[in-house]
């Protein structure tokens, strides 16, 4: 759907802009590791480029690690909605995911928080097209990375209202079927990997299941 609206059968009256015409770019901050009170396992999601290496879907609430009120207070980190999409602007470069609730990242991030009248899906997939373009624009002598600067720079179409509508109406219940299913099977992999020792160790024992 993407490709049929906004790249086979665009529109040459269309607006372009940057980036910053669809929403805003947002970076991130890592708290103190010498402060072990900053970090926790339930407290506000923050997401290094690590776990987004680790998990391959596309919604994502939390990572390794939760930060503190105190680490989220002591830091430049920003919360940011659901919906935002994350986009990893170094080490690598381009991991992409979407915010299934609030959260925060390190500084490996530049993500944009939609405006309103865009939404996630389009940036979602805008983001995802010209991952190439944006890989360019990096520099840095040691590693290459996407400033914020230049994230902001990066060249965006801007559609009508209407075909924007259109595509979010299409987008919207598959994103919702996505997140639901993402979530059942992190929930199957989690006991998986919690009863599968026991069943091999013999604290559990399966021979009386019917099958």
């Amino acid at each position: 759907m993407f490709q049929e609206l906004f790249i086979t059968n665009a529109d040459p009256n269309w607006r372009t802009g940057t980036i910053i015409n669809l929403g805003t770019v947002i970076g991130g901050s890592t708290p103190s590791k010498a402060k072990p009170e900053y970090y926790t396992k339930n407290g506000i999601a923050w997401i290094t480029p690590k776990d987004l290496s680790i998990n391959k879907s596309k919604f994502i609430t939390h990572g390794e690690n939760d930060i503190t009120e105190l680490g989220l207070k002591n830091s430049s980190a920003t919360v940011m909605p659901e919906g935002t999409v994350l986009f990893s602007s170094r080490a690598p470069i381009g991991y992409i995911a979407i915010a299934a609730g609030n959260i925060t990242t390190n500084q490996g991030f530049k993500s944009v928080v939609p405006n309103d009248e865009i939404g996630t899906a389009y940036v979602y997939y805008y983001l995802k097209q010209n991952l190439s373009m944006i890989e360019r624009l990096a520099s840095g002598s040691t590693f290459k990375e996407v400033s914020g600067g230049t994230m902001k720079s990066v060249p965006a179409i801007v559609p009508d209202s209407k075909t924007i509508e259109k595509f979010n109406s299409f987008c919207l219940p598959i994103f919702e079927q996505q997140k639901v299913l993402e979530t059942q099977n992190q929930t199957l992999a989690g006991l998986r990997d919690s009863l599968l020792p026991k069943l091999m160790s013999g604290e559990l024992d399966a021979s009386a299941i019917q099958l």
